[in-house]
């Protein structure tokens, strides 16, 4: 059931988004529940089975990457839900884990599994010897955005955009990339290379498939924080879609949501597969099926394997988690964490994704996720 309005989604869009910082966005009108007006009580709404529970502000933080899938969650949930107000300020993967872990949200966004010592460090947040935990929620692939006129189609593998995007190579009608699009009319423009300044599993995950495919040209250890030399920055995932829209020559990488919002061609990857796989729903899909539970206990990190060959699996796939304690959430605001997760997790919540160039997560994987959801205490 599409529990989206046809007006108002285009409104929390990356302009919006970039320009406000945060999404605060409160409730409008009465709500839709057959139940009592009471906030506090659990009921049933007849929007789409949105369970309301709990009420006051719920405050989250993290991944600019799920930014544009929160935005569309937070608006169906408070049109069903009145009570809660939902704030998610879009501040990057690492920062929205650090303010999680300083106690300051209820739950954070991030692209890249907790790391040990952010397990152990979650410890002093969930009382009662609870600890964070990965709880998957939105997938995607990660969109290879570029601006060349006249380049309707790009092909690109990973050696070359390693070595684009490590000052290697410099120029968009070097031969590697040539050699790639044999019947494309290459300019000698200079390639204007965007990665992200803040800490971001983004990064993270686009440097561990160079690092995967890409071998020795890219001699980095990858993580959050952007490694290779040169190239420009912006902060978040809608900054680096408008520097590469309005540069020509750029290249970069984000979100599919956010390149297909702002209109912005996206690469072909040559992973070795029968033919070039674009950036799409069902090609990340397919890669995030194949990926393997690597957690232990309630955690549900997943490993994705980035040098995929298999045809039709693009291979630069993140998925993005919700961290919040397995036990020992701040009990002002449990019900409404695990009320509105449950929505996100839901048949309905995952249903509006790919709409807005987003994976649902495969039936196996989500079903886990919506079990550990309600064990949350």
């Amino acid at each position: 059931m599409k529990l989206q309005r046809k007006n108002g989604v285009r409104a929390l869009t990356v302009g919006a988004v970039a320009i406000s910082g945060a999404l605060l966005l409160t409730a409008c009108g009465s709500d839709n529940n057959t139940a009592s007006s009471n906030a506090s009580s659990s009921s049933s709404s007849s929007a789409g089975s949105i369970k309301c529970d709990g009420n006051g502000q719920l405050l989250a933080s993290g991944s600019t990457a799920q930014q544009n899938a929160m935005a569309l969650w937070v608006k169906n949930y408070q049109a069903a839900c009145s009570g809660t107000s939902i704030n998610y300020k879009g501040v990057g993967s690492g920062a929205g884990i650090q303010e999680f872990l300083q106690g300051s949200t209820a739950f954070a966004g991030s692209d890249s599994p907790l790391k040990p010592e952010e397990v152990t460090a979650s410890k002093k947040i969930c009382s009662g010897g609870g600890q964070a935990i990965d709880l998957p929620m939105v997938g995607g692939p990660i969109a290879v955005e570029y601006n060349l006129p006249g380049v309707d189609s790009l092909v690109l593998d990973a050696p070359t955009l390693a070595q684009i995007f490590n000052g290697k190579i410099t120029k968009w009608n070097d031969a590697a990339i040539k050699k790639l699009n044999p019947s494309a009319t290459l300019p000698s423009t200079t390639i204007q290379a965007f990665h992200r300044s803040d800490e971001s599993g983004t990064t993270d995950n686009f440097t561990k498939y160079l690092i995967a495919a890409a071998g020795k040209d890219f001699p980095y250890t990858g993580g959050k924080a952007w490694q290779a030399k040169g190239g420009q920055s912006a902060q978040g995932s809608a900054a680096v879609t408008a520097q590469i829209k309005q540069t020509q020559g750029a290249i970069g990488y984000a979100e599919l949501s956010f390149a297909t919002a702002s209109s912005v061609p996206t690469v072909k990857i040559d992973t070795g597969a029968s033919s070039p796989v674009d950036a799409s729903t069902d090609s990340a899909t397919k890669a995030i099926a194949a990926a393997k539970v690597v957690g232990t206990g309630n955690d549900l990190s997943l490993k994705i394997d980035y040098n995929t060959k298999v045809d039709g699996a693009y291979p630069i796939t993140l998925v993005t988690y919700e961290i919040a304690c397995d036990k020992g959430n701040k009990s002002a605001t449990l019900a409404a964490t695990k009320s509105f997760l449950t929505y996100a997790a839901s048949d309905a919540g995952q249903g509006v994704l790919a709409a807005q160039g987003y994976a649902p997560l495969p039936a196996e994987v989500v079903t886990k996720v919506r079990s550990t959801i309600s064990s949350l205490s």
